[in-house]
C-alpha cells in the first residue's frame, strides 16, 4: 500500500475507545468498576455500561444471543497504563488476593516496560503495565 502522508488529516488523540460484547455481564461491570477503579459514566439501560479512567472509554455490552458469533476480528488484550514501575507488583498481588485469574506474573521486558497479564470474568485478557514512552513517570513532554 502506498500512502501519500502529505495530506493525511491531523494525528488522532490515540486509542481511548473500546467496546467489549460480554456475557457475564455484571461481574466484568464489577471487575472494572470495583477492582479496576473505573466510573461508570453512561449506562443508558441494563445492557450496556460505559466506563472511564477519566480519559478512555471502555464500553461494555451485553451478550444475549443464543450463540456468541464467531468473531470478525481478533482482540488479543486490552491494556491499563501502570505510572509506577513498582504498581505493577502491587497491582498484581491486589487482583490475585481478590480471586482474578492471573495468566502471568510480573516481568520486565527488554524495552522497560513492566507488566502482568489476567482474566476479566469474561474471559477477556487485560495487561497491567508500566510502558515508559507513556506512563506519566517517564513520558517526555511533546
Amino acid at each position: 500500500m502506498t500512502v501519500d502522508e502529505s495530506n493525511r488529516p491531523q494525528p488522532t488523540a490515540g486509542l481511548r475507545h473500546v467496546a467489549l460484547f460480554v456475557e457475564s455481564f455484571e461481574e466484568t461491570v464489577i471487575f472494572y468498576t470495583k477492582l479496576l477503579g473505573m466510573r461508570i459514566e453512561w449506562e443508558p439501560d441494563i445492557d450496556n455500561v460505559y466506563l472511564t479512567s477519566g480519559n478512555d472509554n471502555l464500553a461494555l455490552h451485553r451478550f444475549t444471543g443464543a450463540e456468541r458469533p464467531p468473531a470478525v476480528q481478533r482482540l488479543d488484550h486490552i491494556g491499563f497504563i501502570i505510572d509506577d514501575m513498582d504498581q505493577v507488583d502491587v497491582w498484581h498481588d491486589f487482583l490475585k488476593a481478590h480471586g482474578v485469574r492471573i495468566k502471568s506474573s510480573p516481568k520486565t521486558h527488554r524495552d522497560g516496560a513492566r507488566s502482568f497479564y489476567c482474566l476479566d470474568p469474561d474471559g477477556n485478557v487485560v495487561q497491567m503495565i508500566f510502558h515508559p514512552p507513556i506512563s506519566r513517570a517517564t513520558a517526555q513532554p511533546e
